[in-house]
């Protein structure tokens, strides 16, 4: 499980609309990975509207935001289009990131345990490193809060 002066683990994922993104590809600036459950649910709708909503924002600050979740690019795709989507969406059908970032856990609920993303969000120097964790995120006033720690890199 990174944490915080760990160097990020690499990853290519295909995202929305088509293409891949590389990770290394983006040093020199800082990103942020949002990881979240599933596409089109309360929580993840609420999060990924809010990130798209202050992305120039974080392009002010010189971060590029990434989302990161199981679902298909065709889920995405969706997903973007029914909520007006700005921020990219990534892909991990195979969970191999989520699982390089220790966010891919077993969860219980109602007395039922089953593997899933816990809400989590990291913030990548640019020099590759992880400056910043937020785990079991809550989503009201996340963003903002995300937002704040970038501006102070």
């Amino acid at each position: 499980m990174p944490d915080v002066s760990d160097i990020a683990p690499d990853f290519t994922l295909l995202r929305d609309g088509g293409g891949e993104v590389t990770l290394s590809a983006l040093r020199g600036s800082t990103v942020v990975l949002f990881f979240y459950p599933r596409d089109d649910t309360p929580g993840c709708t609420k999060e990924s509207i809010g990130f798209s909503e202050q992305l120039q924002a974080f392009a002010d600050a010189g971060a590029q935001v990434f989302g990161i979740s199981r679902d298909s690019v065709a889920k995405h795709d969706k997903f973007v289009a029914k909520h007006g989507l700005t921020t990219p969406l990534l892909s991990d059908e195979s969970s191999t990131v989520c699982e390089d970032y220790g966010v891919w856990v077993e969860k219980n609920m109602y007395g039922r345990k089953s593997m899933g993303i816990e809400r989590s969000t990291f913030i990548i120097d640019p020099e590759g490193k992880i400056a910043r964790v937020w785990r079991k995120v809550k989503v009201p006033g996340h963003v903002d809060e995300v937002l704040e720690a970038v501006r102070a890199l």
